[in-house]
């Protein structure tokens, strides 16, 4: 016990009564007791007693001003991954401190593919849990930063682990929650671990400077004074506070300027009594010195979505150095500094504040639009993208502010409005105006999202949108969209399957036999093999072995077709041709991007044309024109009736085959009448023949069948051509 003699929770105490005054602190004592007991020889990866760890995550939260449970939760956030039960935390401390506790333990007990999973996973739970309570994310956040504190006695491959993790997740997660102390000292310590020698040169750089820094701070908050107090404004304070390395570091790699360049190196607060007075002081500020014209910024009457408020501008001021001054009341400055645990309400009974309340509406908004994201790469990527420092604040109609990145289109914006209005987004007004969906949203734009309940995710939305939630939407939705059409094949494919051995899928699961059928080919559900069956994962051969006894199989590969391939291919064409089919089993062709059925390039069939599906392994279905030499040279088995649907402003590309005299502006002359027909020359090459005819290869992009017939029929109808054919 020398370990827990020389390490004890007495300061903590003091630390927690200076604020909890009519609090019962007896449960820091028990907790104590519950950690000396778990963690006694435990060691940090750092190779520091685990016990004074703990000890510091809990006397920060406290230090925070955060309520008992945060703070017992803090000191036993290793618990439950050294043996403590669930249960034993509940009963002795509560539902809220377990509960805190286990949102903030990593999973050990499950073994991953790779480190990634891992940490996605982990990151997974956590956000899970913060969502329910925020406290969650506050101890982690604060278990982060000690362990930034040790970092330096850890290997190098561990330093940059740790600190791009920081970086990338908990100094972002930090300024979400308003916490601007915590953002910045996290920022700096993963910089000093990414980037040491960048970090040591501006340390040392900046160090030399000191002096004359302090002597320009010194000097302008004078002139401050004297200048507001000659408007008649009084401040309470004026503050010169030097930038934290990584915001200058950054300015120096965005805009690749020298040091010496960067001259808002300081960043000025002048701290005001009233609201009124903010706009009183930028309007002072303005008069003496001239702005620079984009850097004002009002996040007073618009906050930031972490509750942030405050007046920017930069000036040029004295001896034509850049400053940036900041302007807030009292409250505002509390809030920038100390974030969502400002004005802590988190007690039973308590109302949390409407600003608070917002917060975590947010949080859990982004927690939701994560939710199905299920590569690992791909969900730490989006909350990546999702932590961005908003560069970019539109609203919606009736106020409310939107904040996103850079370049960000109407899109983006439809998506943080909700999933289905992003979904359904078909046009965008900005300011009153009909905009393009390319867009590139300012500040201050007024945005109306214009949806069709007709209008659904396209592809190339994803070239246009700036945000991970937009891009998680889109991927979402084709996903689904993927996974629809596979289960409709698949269950197409099994009941063709299923009815040569006179079964139904009905009552293939009325018998029990699905059990036999699904165990042998791995699947967890009926529906998850029928996916498996229309996406390719599981092959048509697969599925017949598993459905049929060898026997069985020898007797149906020796018994002979009645009909020949292209008899069957043309009885299947024009089934669904006829609409016999369309409301069965036929599956429909959107397009040529479709998910599952693509169309063949070896015959490039266009809307009209009679067509067959093969079902490709691992592909989806290939659309051929039923008459297609590769169609008909491969296994009937495989085939599947298909047909068109939602053709509007689709094109198909066809090649075509033009003979003609070989005589001076012929090339134009074919050019020109394919254009008449409003067909879309995508390739074209040519060449003379012996016989001195010009022969040109031409691809085109047509509506339909009936399109490519208009512009075959004007073609032969012009003088010189010989000969027009389609491949």
């Amino acid at each position: 016990m020398e370990q827990a003699s020389a390490v004890n929770p007495g300061g903590l105490k003091l630390l927690a009564a200076n604020y909890l005054h009519d609090v019962d602190l007896t449960p820091i004592d028990e907790a104590w007791h519950l950690a000396v007991s778990v963690h006694q020889s435990g060691k940090h990866f750092s190779g520091e007693p685990y016990l004074i760890h703990a000890l510091e995550v809990a006397s920060t939260l406290a230090s925070m001003h955060l309520d008992l449970d945060t703070i017992i939760a803090g000191m036993l956030h290793g618990a439950l991954k050294n043996g403590v039960q669930f249960e034993e935390l509940e009963e002795k401390f509560g539902k809220d401190v377990a509960y805190i506790v286990s949102g903030t333990t990593r999973i050990t007990s499950v073994q991953y593919n790779n480190r990634l999973a891992s940490q996605a996973e982990n990151v997974r739970k956590m956000l899970l849990a913060m969502a329910k309570d925020i406290r969650v994310l506050l101890v982690r956040l604060i278990d982060r930063l000690q362990d930034m504190l040790l970092l330096d006695l850890v290997d190098r491959q561990r330093q940059i682990e740790v600190a791009r993790e920081t970086m990338d997740l908990y100094a972002p997660l930090a300024s979400r929650l308003g916490i601007d102390w915590l953002k910045r000292q996290l920022e700096d310590y993963a910089f000093r671990y990414l980037y040491p020698a960048e970090y040591e040169d501006l340390s040392l750089r900046l160090e030399s400077s000191l002096t004359e820094r302090q002597s320009y701070v010194d000097e302008m908050i004078a002139i401050l004074y004297d200048k507001l107090q000659q408007g008649s404004v009084f401040p309470s304070r004026i503050l010169g506070r030097p930038k934290h390395l990584y915001s200058i570091y950054k300015k120096l790699m965005a805009q690749n300027i020298p040091l010496e360049r960067v001259y808002d190196k300081v960043a000025f607060r002048i701290i005001v009594a009233e609201l009124k007075e903010c706009y009183e002081t930028l309007g002072i500020i303005h008069a003496n010195w001239s702005p620079v014209p984009g850097r004002i910024k009002d996040f007073i009457s618009v906050p930031k979505a972490n509750n942030y408020q405050s007046m920017h501008t930069t000036v040029v001021g004295p001896r034509d150095h850049f400053i940036e001054i900041q302007i807030r009341t009292e409250e505002m400055d509390r809030v920038a500094q100390e974030g969502v645990a400002a004005h802590w309400a988190y007690k039973e009974g308590q109302k949390v504040k409407d600003r608070d309340a917002r917060l975590f509406r947010d949080l859990k908004s982004l927690v939701t639009s994560l939710q199905d994201v299920e590569d690992s790469r791909e969900f730490l990527e989006s909350l990546r993208g999702e932590l961005h420092d908003p560069e970019v604040y539109a609203l919606t109609p009736n106020g409310e502010v939107k904040e996103l990145p850079a370049k960000s289109c109407p899109i983006d914006f439809a998506y943080a409005i909700h999933t289905e209005v992003g979904n359904r987004c078909a046009g965008a007004k900005v300011n009153g105006r009909l905009v393009s969906l390319k867009y590139e949203l300012q500040n201050g734009d007024i945005v109306e999202i214009i949806t069709s309940p007709n209008q659904r995710p396209r592809r190339g939305w994803l070239d246009l949108v700036k945000t991970s939630r937009a891009r998680a939407r889109i991927r979402s939705w084709f996903r689904r969209e993927e996974r629809d059409k596979a289960y409709a094949l698949g269950r197409e494919i099994c009941e063709r399957e299923l009815k040569n051995h006179d079964m139904t899928l009905k009552r293939l699961v009325k018998s029990g036999h699905i059990k036999m059928l699904l165990k042998s080919l791995r699947c967890n559900s009926l529906d998850d093999m029928l996916v498996k069956v229309g996406s390719g994962a599981i092959t048509i051969d697969s599925l017949v072995k598993a459905l049929d006894p060898p026997e069985m199989r020898k007797e149906q590969q020796s018994a002979p077709s009645e009909l020949t391939p292209e008899q069957i291919a043309e009885v299947m064409a024009s089934q669904v041709r006829s609409g016999a089919n369309r409301s069965g089993s036929a599956i429909s062709i959107d397009g040529i991007d479709d998910m599952l059925a693509r169309v063949s390039q070896c015959c490039n069939p266009v809307p009209g044309d009679p067509i067959v599906g093969f079902i490709t392994t691992g592909s989806g279905v290939s659309v051929h024109k039923s008459n297609c030499a590769n169609l008909l040279s491969s296994d009937p088995q495989r085939w599947i009736e298909v047909y068109w649907n939602n053709l509007e402003h689709q094109s198909y590309r066809v090649e075509i085959q033009v003979t003609a005299e070989n005589r001076r502006g012929i090339f134009a002359e074919i050019s020109s009448a394919i254009s008449a027909d409003m067909a879309t020359i995508v390739e074209i090459s040519a060449h003379v023949t012996p016989e001195d005819r010009a022969e040109f290869s031409i691809a085109l992009e047509v509506r339909n069948l009936e399109h490519l017939q208009q512009v075959l029929q004007h073609l032969r109808q012009m003088e010189p051509v010989i000969s027009v054919r389609r491949h």
